[in-house]
């Protein structure tokens, strides 16, 4: 199950200069059913709508009565009182119990959107949230990039970073569950540009990259 956090009109979810938080975390998950729909025996279902706020007691229900082998929420982070501020990157949480299966996906979902996007690994955390709290399944929380920074609330917008984090979420999924491709998906060729002994230099490449609307990855 994929969760894109709060709704439309849930309050005070926006960036500074209005940037709502469930625009991006519902296109990440769009872009990641898409993507899961190419692997064999793989089920997506959303805990959201694009209608109406979903209360976390329903997309929790919702999970629990579908019996879903995972639950992945996806959102977008903030920081402070709402003011543009520096503190940026990316995490991703378990709950305090800190379930096995649930850690080894966080940590490799971490691995990946560092890889795929570059921004500050801030690691993987322990939460009690609700989402991870009362899934009877492994369940993690990812946030995604600070709408409260103002280079990162710039990526949130473009769907470059979007299928970015998507492909980073899914290839998390593809590791833990050892996912096989449909003999029917299209296939994806990767192509490298270059290798810098500078992670300055690959940095700035992969955002000339990016700039250009080509997704660009960093190892």
């Amino acid at each position: 199950m994929l969760d894109a956090g709060h709704g439309y009109n849930t309050s005070g979810k926006q960036s500074p200069d209005g940037l709502r938080e469930y625009e991006f975390n519902r296109a990440v998950a769009n872009y990641a059913k898409l993507l899961l729909e190419n692997y064999k025996n793989v089920t997506v279902y959303f805990s959201h709508s694009d209608q109406r706020d979903v209360l976390l007691t329903a997309r929790t229900d919702k999970a629990n009565s579908l019996n879903v082998d995972v639950f992945v929420s996806i959102h977008s982070n903030a920081f402070g009182s709402g003011a543009w501020n520096d503190v940026g990157g990316l995490e991703t949480y378990v709950y305090l119990s800190r379930p096995p299966e649930a850690i080894q996906l966080a940590q490799k979902i971490q691995h990946n959107l560092v890889l795929a996007t570059g921004l500050e690994n801030r690691g993987v955390k322990t939460a009690d949230f609700h989402v991870l709290r009362e899934t009877k399944m492994d369940a993690v929380l990812v946030e995604c990039g600070f709408m409260t920074n103002r280079r990162e609330a710039g990526l949130l917008r473009t769907e470059t970073y979007r299928k970015a984090v998507a492909e980073g979420i899914v290839q998390a999924l593809t590791e833990q569950f050892k996912l096989q491709r449909k003999d029917n998906a299209p296939k994806v060729f990767k192509v490298q540009a270059e290798a810098f002994e500078r992670e300055r230099n690959a940095k700035q490449l992969a955002a000339r990259l990016k700039s250009a609307g080509f997704d660009a990855y960093i190892e």
